[in-house]
């Protein structure tokens, strides 16, 4: 049987998605305490370096735009879909999410942090942040913050359309030890 250019191309999606996720798993984002992250030059240059892959990445895909509850790249849903956020973490180590603008709500699409034993899909940009913050003026913000209960040296940039409105978000970030934040 003669495979179609369609289907092989499907195999080769699933191998690479498996790839992504063996390793994501294998290699999972590397811890650094807050000291670290606030006199690491080379750790902005990693979180910027990550961030411009994921953007990239995205953006190869077509313009952004939202349908409903879901955020699209070109004709790509990007709900439910791991391999360019696992690629990044395999790539800088480091945790990856789409958010997609709901209301006045950032809701995790596409992401690689964890949460309650799974990825934290459905969860929500924290709208007390800064990040929050810089989002909602359509801008973005680096530094360090909490997701969740933990805290991320980080990196958020606004999704925008066509149009200019902010759709969503992209983040990137590195988790800081819990020992350098208690003191214990």
């Amino acid at each position: 049987m003669l495979s179609t250019p369609s289907s092989v191309a499907s195999r080769l999606l699933f191998v690479l998605v498996a790839a992504a996720l063996a390793l994501t798993h294998a290699l999972p984002a590397q811890s650094i305490s807050q000291a670290q992250a606030s006199d690491a030059p080379g750790l902005a240059t990693r979180i910027a370096a990550a961030m411009k892959a994921l953007r990239t990445n995205s953006e190869l895909l077509g313009a952004p735009s939202v349908e409903g509850d879901s955020l699209f790249f070109g004709t790509t849903r990007i709900n439910g879909r791991y391999t360019i956020v696992d690629g990044v973490a395999v790539r800088f180590g480091c945790t990856a999410t789409f958010f997609v603008k709901q209301g006045a709500d950032y809701i995790r699409v596409s992401t690689n942090v964890i949460h309650e034993g799974g990825r934290a899909i459905g969860t929500a940009l924290d709208p007390r942040g800064a990040a929050f913050e810089a989002l909602a003026r359509g801008a973005a913000h680096y530094g360090i913050v909490e997701i969740l209960g933990r805290r991320y040296q980080a990196g958020y940039e606004p999704i925008k359309n066509r149009a200019g409105s902010v759709i969503g978000a992209w983040y990137v970030g590195v988790p800081l030890e819990h020992e350098a934040l208690t003191g214990q």
